[in-house]
């Protein structure tokens, strides 16, 4: 009965507070890690494969944008795909943030920061983005969690938060509009323009030339009447129209995605400092899948991230089965889609149903 007794207590977290939950987790994905380095010892070559994996990413944009432009592949296909190959380079980024890519050597560790940059240019500097997610795993799911606060985590769901959530510029005006004083505002339009500068600007700024150029004149359309652009508007339009298909476009879906299932498996507010189990759930419903082609899995692994930190992302996509086993078996919730009534909290508000006794969670 004894033995029964032990091996009961190290596959459930019935007898574990917190702390052992998480220690029994990452011990369990490490030793899945280190099986797979000694079965497929190509695993253990980390820099050689993170540069490969930029070089593919990269080839396919490029290939692809040079179909399109070519009249070989269709605008819609061009933008799924790569927007596809960009979500690859994001989680190189996230990997080159935690050093796990070149970290002695810094010329090649900072020129994939450049190249995973130039396939975003959406984003925030990297360099800067480092301060930001590395505080991240210090105060999860708290107010000075700013990551993730600038990306919605923490917001009631209404109009604001679908804007926020798929264009950075709008979140940081929403965040601006609400700040009470100005040093607060000020402070803010510093942080966007320090961090977005300049690749982030011009991107934005090109992605509401494009939108506002067509919505003009389809609007003119709508009433009868036509708007004569000069020929050097109409040129401009020309490139900006094919960049919206290549690199802009491919972007703000990519970061809508993202966003979304980030912003929404990360829990705020109400989680106890540093209990990690509390911080993040685990998202893989099937129908989430046309958001997690274009974040690369990101709502069904990036739990894994917050115990094991420092394996790259493709390793997480080949442990995911264990660690799901024992993240499940130590209590970490998958698919708790009430936290978008409740704003990211983790707290289930309790009722006792009517002729009852026992509270049930809503």
């Amino acid at each position: 009965m004894q033995h029964s007794s032990a091996k009961h207590r190290s596959t459930s977290g019935e007898n574990m507070n917190s702390q052992q939950r998480s220690a029994h987790i990452r011990e369990v994905v490490m030793a899945r890690g280190d099986e797979l380095r000694q079965r497929y010892p190509l695993l253990k070559h980390q820099d050689a494969l993170g540069a490969g994996i930029l070089a593919f990413a990269l080839a396919g944009m490029i290939g692809s944008a040079a179909l399109y432009v070519g009249g070989h592949m269709a605008w819609w296909a061009c933008l799924l795909l790569n927007a596809f190959f960009a979500s690859l380079t994001h989680e190189l980024e996230h990997d080159l943030i935690h050093s796990m890519y070149f970290r002695k050597q810094r010329v090649p560790h900072n020129l994939m920061m450049g190249l995973v940059w130039l396939a975003r240019p959406s984003t925030i500097s990297p360099w800067i983005r480092r301060n930001l997610h590395l505080n991240h795993h210090k105060v999860s799911g708290s107010e000075t969690d700013i990551e993730e606060r600038a990306i919605t985590n923490g917001e009631p769901w209404g109009f604001a938060r679908l804007l926020m959530v798929g264009d950075n510029m709008m979140s940081s005006l929403v965040r601006l509009l609400r700040a009470k004083t100005w040093e607060m505002k000020v402070s803010i339009l510093k942080r966007t323009v320090k961090g977005y500068a300049p690749l982030g600007l011009m991107h934005w700024a090109a992605w509401y030339v494009f939108l506002g150029f067509h919505a003009a004149n389809g609007i003119a359309s709508l009433m009868g009447a036509s708007i004569d652009w000069s020929a050097n508007t109409l040129a401009t339009m020309q490139v900006l129209d094919i960049a919206a298909v290549v690199i802009i476009g491919p972007n703000v879906l990519r970061t809508f995605c993202l966003h979304f299932i980030s912003s929404n498996m990360h829990y705020y507010g109400d989680n106890e400092p540093g209990n990690v189990i509390q911080q993040t759930q685990v998202l893989n419903a099937w129908w989430l899948w046309p958001l997690q082609a274009f974040c690369f899995n990101f709502g069904s692994t990036h739990g894994i991230h917050h115990f094991v930190v420092k394996e790259p992302f493709y390793i997480r996509q080949m442990t995911a089965p264990v660690a799901h086993k024992v993240m499940a078996e130590m209590e970490v919730r998958f698919n708790d889609f009430g936290t978008f009534t409740r704003a990211n909290r983790f707290t289930r508000r309790s009722r006792t149903v009517p002729g009852t006794a026992k509270a049930m969670q809503v």
